[in-house]
């Protein structure tokens, strides 16, 4: 299977490349699926493996404390499919999340690229027809700590100070957030919305990646291309048409700097889980950590690979 190179090839985490080309062949058996052609498209919060052959994308968790949430995924896959938002849809008829050698799975129909990137008042769009379907009675409320949390105890490397630093923030932040007043109603949330979660197909742009999805505050839903300006450098040009064509200034809120905080937060531990099976991304956590403690919040960040 392609997808691991020399560079970031992970040593010995418990998501090293064969285990997971394991997995992803014995999905491929389960389904009636080839597996020769899958190739790795990137594993940050999971292992997202491309059937290109077979139109279909394998999703593996990629972190034991998040399983969960592959429930939530398939509840709001399912959900935005009745009320026809463009997004992606599950593959096949077997019920879902699947547990394979030990790993939680999501099979999908893979959307084919038109060739085109993302434009923020395409993502715009599909947040307004998410934030105006009515949310599931199932679905969890939103408590963006609850998974940095989960990541903390389940990190395959931190240190001692490192890990009492990550729970003093959380307590922190989560003393903040308490004392936000929203002013836009609470809503069925995506939780992650960023333009590499918007694929443009052949026929329309659609909505990627369920695992945040939640009833919770849309502001939250602005926030990431807020600090993909303020922090990894992004064209300032792309914030701005999102704000436009959605209708709300985030940045213009009191209580941004606080949901910025957070989003940072869970920008710098969405890895720990991995950091020993992805070496590649060491680095860049520990540029993140140092900054956090150090209360450098100019500092630009780079997108962990």
């Amino acid at each position: 299977m392609a997808g691991w190179d020399g560079a970031s090839a992970p040593s010995d985490g418990r998501f090293a490349g064969p285990a997971l080309d394991a997995v992803v062949r014995e999905v491929c058996a389960l389904l009636g699926l080839d597996h020769r052609d899958a190739e790795l498209l990137r594993f940050t919060n999971n292992a997202v493996y491309e059937l290109r052959r077979e139109q279909a994308v394998v999703r593996i968790v990629g972190s034991r404390a998040l399983r969960r949430r592959a429930h939530t995924v398939v509840r709001v896959a399912r959900h935005l499919a009745e009320h026809g938002v463009p997004a992606v849809r599950l593959f096949g008829d077997l019920p879902q999340p699947l547990r394979v050698r030990g790993h939680v799975v999501t099979v999908w129909h893979r959307v084919r690229p038109a060739g085109r990137t993302a434009t923020p008042a395409a993502l715009a769009e599909l947040l307004r027809a998410v934030h105006a379907v009515p949310p599931p009675d199932d679905l969890p409320r939103w408590s963006p700590l609850r998974d940095v949390r989960g990541r903390i105890r389940d990190a395959e490397e931190l240190t001692a100070a490192d890990e009492r630093f990550l729970w003093e923030r959380c307590e922190h932040l989560e003393q903040q957030l308490a004392e936000l007043e929203f002013p836009l109603r609470p809503a069925l949330v995506h939780g992650d919305a960023h333009l590499g979660n918007v694929i443009v197909g052949e026929r329309n742009p659609v909505l990627c990646d369920f695992d945040s999805s939640c009833v919770g505050p849309p502001e939250w839903d602005l926030v990431p291309l807020a600090v993909g300006h303020e922090r990894f450098r992004d064209a300032p040009a792309r914030y701005l048409q999102l704000a436009r064509h959605y209708g709300f200034d985030v940045r213009s809120w009191e209580g941004f700097p606080v949901l910025r905080a957070v989003r940072e937060l869970k920008l710098t531990t969405s890895v720990l889980p991995i950091a020993r099976s992805r070496p590649a991304v060491r680095a860049e956590l520990a540029r993140r950590l140092a900054d956090l403690r150090g209360g450098r919040s100019g500092t630009r960040w780079y997108r962990y690979r």
